[in-house]
């Protein structure tokens, strides 16, 4: 955890995730009322109400949304919380809720794989695509005349950090937006509205819910014309959650705070061991005290997160190390309970060397799995 100190007029992080979203008590009523499985509901009369259609509301999201915003944006009543199908799903309804043609948006050039895929269809629709890397705020040199600046910090693979107050400043001096991927430090890593962002966005299927069972995604805002649009374009779209998981996901929530402690924890023991292996280059973890992110992550950042990323000398090595591994599985995805690893240029997204390992750290007991990365790199040696 950062230097950064807690506030005393607020829960700590422990008691809001386990009462985060929770209902008022009823009696004989469950404390977390189970998924509401309805397409339709009864609906005589003028349609008033909360709920008349599943594709545009159901309660489990309530009681869902209300428990992300709670963490996102504590002790904010206009703080709003949309749930959606995916993390790319709650992307792209920002993306193309707030953009038009003739727009511009300025996207991480070292950002998600999937980002390009999305820079193009943005661009056939008429939208000016421009790019610069998170780290050393470049984005910031691209920024003037664009709509929307999107950011993501800690950056995905590559885990570098931008000032996200600085950019979201600036942004706002200028006229933009500004999103933040959250995705990597969770909300109770880091507070992207509280930094000045408009929208808070993330993948619930990492950390968030942390059991690589689930796909979901959320956008928290504070402006309710801006996350209007965004309802609008879930509606129109149907990129809903399905009830089932986001009961999942609302039930997850309750452990987040001990999962995140362990793994962040885990994740710099990790690093500290991989640090004094010569064939380790490019390590990076925003925890490390020589980390290039490390002076910038400790002031907005309460907890680095679970990844570690670094390189092996060759494609080869790198291969042999995964396949070495007992306590990590080889699987794409963060945030899970179960460690999991890859060489991330498999997929052919991602600007990195062939060597390079995204690694995120589970719940496994520490000392077992460091003893279990340093066993592997040896074994890979040969």
């Amino acid at each position: 955890m950062s230097d950064a100190t807690k506030d005393e007029s607020r829960p700590g992080d422990g008691t809001r995730v386990v009462r985060a979203g929770l209902p008022e008590p009823v009696k004989h009523e469950p404390t977390l009322p189970g998924p509401v499985f309805a397409a339709h509901f009864h609906l005589p009369g003028e349609v008033t109400g909360p709920y008349s259609y599943g594709r545009d509301d159901n309660p489990t999201w309530t009681l869902l949304e209300r428990a992300v915003s709670e963490l996102e944006a504590p002790g904010r009543e206009d703080a709003e919380t949309l749930v959606f199908a995916s993390g790319m799903a709650a992307i792209s309804a920002v993306l193309f809720s707030q953009l038009r043609a003739g727009d511009a948006v300025v996207l991480p050039s070292d950002g998600y794989q999937v980002l390009p895929l999305v820079g193009a269809q943005l661009e056939a629709y008429g939208i000016e695509v421009r790019t610069a890397p998170t780290g050393g705020d470049a984005q910031l040199e691209v920024l003037d005349g664009a709509r929307l600046l999107w950011i993501e910090s800690p950056s995905n693979p590559g885990l570098d950090v931008c000032d996200i107050r600085r950019l979201a400043e600036a942004a706002h001096a200028r006229g933009a937006l500004v999103a933040v991927d959250n995705t990597l430090a969770t909300p109770l890593g880091q507070r992207p509205l509280e930094l000045g962002a408009d929208f808070s966005v993330a993948s619930g299927t990492k950390q968030l819910t942390g059991h690589g069972d689930v796909l979901l995604g959320y956008v928290t805002g504070r402006d309710a014309e801006t996350m209007a649009a965004v309802r609008r374009w879930r509606k129109i779209v149907g990129a809903i959650s399905g009830p089932m998981e986001a009961w999942l996901a609302h039930r997850s929530i309750a452990t987040l705070h001990l999962r995140v402690d362990r793994q962040n924890a885990t994740a710099l023991a990790v690093a500290q061991a991989l640090r004094q292996r010569p064939e380790v280059s490019d390590l990076r973890y925003p925890g490390l005290a020589d980390d290039p992110s490390h002076k910038i992550a400790s002031q907005q950042m309460r907890r680095y997160g679970c990844v570690v990323s670094f390189t092996l000398p060759t494609r080869a090595r790198a291969e042999r190390f995964l396949a070495a591994l007992h306590l990590v599985e080889d699987a794409t995805s963060f945030g899970g309970v179960r460690s999991t690893a890859e060489r991330r240029r498999r997929w052919g997204g991602d600007a990195v060397p062939e060597g390079f390992i995204r690694m995120s750290v589970g719940a496994e007991d520490p000392e077992d799995l460091v003893a279990d990365v340093l066993r592997a790199l040896d074994e890979s040696a040969g």
